[in-house]
């Protein structure tokens, strides 16, 4: 049986700010970014895309995200923009409400690429 060896990597990318911990609506200079639920969404995705480009892969390599909503009834908002940016087939996704973010955002996104 052969065995598949793995690392991890803590990667960020210049084009987002360094105290980019979780992939939250900050901006490159740490200030959440002005707007709602779509303009936040819009700058997870970025922000995400911006750590993908730095690590040589892209969305297109993304096969899981998780999207964590501090509110529910915020889900369509948010899928309208991820239906927009994000290429299809679009990997396959969780989203919940969470009880709370971090910095008291209003969504956090994360995603799992996979590269051979």
């Amino acid at each position: 049986m052969a065995h598949l060896r793995t690392s991890v990597e803590r990667i960020n990318s210049d084009e987002n700010s360094s105290s980019l911990t979780s992939f939250t609506p900050l901006d490159k200079n740490g200030r959440l970014v002005e707007g709602g639920i779509k303009e936040h969404t819009a700058q997870c995705i970025e922000n995400l895309g911006n750590v993908l480009s730095a690590a040589g892969s892209s969305w297109e390599d993304v096969v899981k995200v998780n999207v964590y909503l501090k509110d529910m009834d915020n889900f369509s908002a948010m899928n309208e923009v991820y239906e927009k940016l994000l290429p299809s087939p679009k990997p396959a996704r969780t989203c919940i409400q969470a009880g709370k973010l971090p910095n008291d955002v209003d969504v956090e996104i994360e995603a799992i690429a996979a590269t051979c």
